[in-house]
C-alpha cells in the first residue's frame, strides 16, 4: 500500500465553512466544477473559494465528490457530513468501485487506515495511491463494465453497520459488513456482509475475486 500524496491535504478556509482538497485521491470527475463553479474553478488561483456561496450549498456540492477526495468542516455550526444509512457501492464502467456509507478501511493487520463516507478503490491494479484509485485506470486501458457477470443478493442482509473495507496482501478487496453494489442502468448485483472485490484486475468473475492474483504475482 503506498502513502505516496496520501497526507498532502490543502485546506481553503472561509468564514462559514473550510474545504479540504486531497489531490491523490481526485480522479477529476467534476462534480464540483459543474454543480458549483462560483466556488470551484481550476482556471483560478487558489482554485477553490469557499465564501463564493452559502455554506450550505459549498457543503452540499462537496458531498457530491465520488471520491472523498473533497470534504468540508463547517465553522458556523453547521451539521458535519454525516454517513448515508445504507452502505452502497457502484461499479464504475472501466473504473473503480465507489462507496459512499460508514466505511472503516484497514489494513491487513486489521489497523484503522481511515474512516470515511465516500471513497473510490482502485479495481484495475494499477493505482500508485491503492487502495484508492488515482485514475490510472485511464493509462492503462482497463476493461471492466459497470456490470455483474454472477449476481449475488442475501434478501436478509442487515442494511446499519459499518463497512470494514481491507485490501489482502497480494490479493483482493476484502469487504465486511452490510453493502450493496450496483452496477449498469442500477440494478443492485451484490447484497450482503462478506465479499471479496478483485483488485489485481486480472479476475474473469469481476467484480469478484477469481484468485487471478496469484496468477499475474500482484502485488499492492
Amino acid at each position: 500500500m503506498s502513502d505516496e500524496g496520501r497526507h498532502e491535504v490543502r485546506e481553503y478556509t472561509g468564514e462559514a465553512i473550510a474545504v479540504r482538497y486531497e489531490a491523490a485521491r481526485c480522479i477529476h470527475s467534476a462534480e464540483c466544477v459543474r454543480g458549483l463553479p462560483a466556488v470551484f474553478d481550476t482556471g483560478r488561483r487558489p482554485w477553490i473559494d469557499p465564501d463564493g456561496a452559502g455554506a450550505d450549498r459549498v457543503a452540499e456540492v462537496v458531498i457530491r465528490c465520488p471520491t472523498g477526495a473533497l470534504s468540508f468542516e463547517r465553522r458556523d455550526g453547521g451539521a458535519a457530513e454525516s454517513p448515508p444509512a445504507e452502505n452502497r457501492g457502484t461499479l464504475g464502467a472501466g473504473g473503480p468501485l465507489y462507496l459512499r456509507g460508514r466505511i472503516e478501511l484497514r489494513t491487513p493487520a486489521g489497523e484503522l487506515i481511515a474512516e470515511e463516507t465516500r471513497v473510490a478503490l482502485c479495481r484495475c491494479g494499477a493505482s500508485k495511491n491503492k487502495p484508492y484509485c488515482d485514475g490510472s485506470h485511464k493509462a492503462v486501458g482497463f476493461d471492466a463494465p459497470a456490470a455483474f457477470i454472477e449476481v449475488r443478493v442475501d434478501p436478509a442482509a442487515a442494511d446499519g453497520g459499518t463497512l470494514t473495507v481491507t485490501p489482502a496482501e497480494r490479493g483482493p478487496l476484502q469487504l465486511r459488513g452490510p453493502l450493496a453494489v450496483e452496477g449498469a442502468a442500477a440494478e443492485v448485483g451484490y447484497r450482503g456482509g462478506r465479499a471479496s472485490f478483485c483488485r489485481c484486475g486480472a479476475s474473469a468473475s469481476k467484480p469478484f475475486c477469481d484468485g487471478s492474483h496469484n496468477r499475474i504475482g500482484f502485488i499492492g
